[in-house]
């Protein structure tokens, strides 16, 4: 899954104090422990990591209406927890490979690592705590195939994906397979195992990515080829390629999202307002397709911006339709 820029954190410090994080450091200002929660929110992607939370909350919400309603809220909060923690500590090793990339970007130059407010080691030592604490308290309260698919996870995200991106544009397709896996985690830990409709969570999540991450792409193309990332925009930046994959996703994104209602998960009221919210999704891809026709760069970044933001909105509506729609297993 990808996260916006944030803005710089200014501080000032003096005299010298002995930090754990920071070695010989000022003595802190009134701003400094703003500064370190700001730091470590950066580090594990805070908001990457909601987004990861919160489809894993779908997902188990979901396969324990099939255990019966009675099971819904039986360790939702734990497997969260260990779906968030996990999810955090692969997003921290993310950021230890990707410092020096990172620190070649605009929207990244300012994260803890390349700026050096956090040491390379203290990152991959926070990573893999987090990786560790979140595997071993799943294993504690969901189970051993929750456990190894999320591990599977971390591992693709860090140890393939992540130094992918700087040799192939095929990198965004294999980063779609972690990005897709919070409900198949959250299924797993409420049944114990995958079940076609667990499938047809993942593959929303899987197709839904692709005109998000075109859009994400088309508005930092710059910065991406700076770091020598090799996005779609940046080996084919005529934006032809980044159109097609954007708008042949949105299309199947709307066959895709009926799948739940297939696999009898939810009711015709879902499938309508899935169709909806598909063809929604499909309209602002269409409109993306201006890039290719503007000379203006503004007006080629506002449309790309626009499909960001209704990719964003259109996820949480769609998982939380069917959430509202779903059938209770008898």
């Amino acid at each position: 899954m990808t996260s916006t820029s944030q803005a710089a954190t200014s501080r000032e410090l003096a005299g010298t104090v002995e930090s754990p994080l920071h070695g010989a450091l000022h003595a802190p200002s009134p701003g400094w422990t703003a500064t370190l929660i700001h730091d470590f929110r950066e580090l594990f992607k805070v908001r990457v990591t909601g987004m990861v939370v919160v489809t894993g909350w779908a997902g188990f919400y979901l396969g324990s209406m099939q255990s019966g309603i009675s099971s819904v809220q039986r360790g939702l909060l734990d497997t969260l927890v260990g779906i968030g923690l996990v999810s955090a500590g692969a997003g921290a090793l993310n950021q230890a490979l990707e410092r020096s990339s990172d620190a070649l970007m605009l929207r990244t130059a300012d994260r803890p690592l390349p700026a050096g407010r956090i040491s390379l080691w203290q990152g991959i030592a926070a990573g893999i705590g987090a990786l560790a604490l979140g595997a071993w308290w799943l294993l504690l309260h969901t189970n051993l195939l929750t456990v190894s698919l999320a591990l599977l996870t971390a591992f693709t995200y860090v140890a393939i994906y992540t130094p992918l991106k700087r040799i192939t544009t095929l990198a965004t397709f294999i980063g779609a397979f972690p990005g897709a896996m919070g409900p198949l985690l959250g299924w797993t830990a409420a049944r114990g195992r995958i079940e076609w409709p667990a499938v047809a969570l993942f593959a929303i999540l899987f197709v839904w990515q692709f005109p998000h991450f075109m859009a994400i792409a088309w508005l930092y193309r710059e910065d991406y080829a700076r770091a020598g990332i090799r996005m779609l925009p940046v080996v084919q930046p005529d934006g032809l390629s980044t159109v097609v994959e954007a708008m042949f996703y949105a299309v199947l994104m709307i066959p895709v999202s009926l799948a739940p209602w297939k696999l009898g998960l939810a009711g015709p009221a879902y499938a309508a307002l899935a169709l909806l919210l598909g063809f929604f999704y499909l309209a602002y891809t269409i409109r993306f397709t201006r890039i290719l026709r503007t000379p203006s760069p503004t007006e080629s970044r506002m449309v790309a911006r626009d499909l960001l933001k209704v990719s964003v909105i259109y996820l949480p509506l769609l998982l939380t339709t069917l959430m509202l729609c779903a059938t209770v297993a008898h």
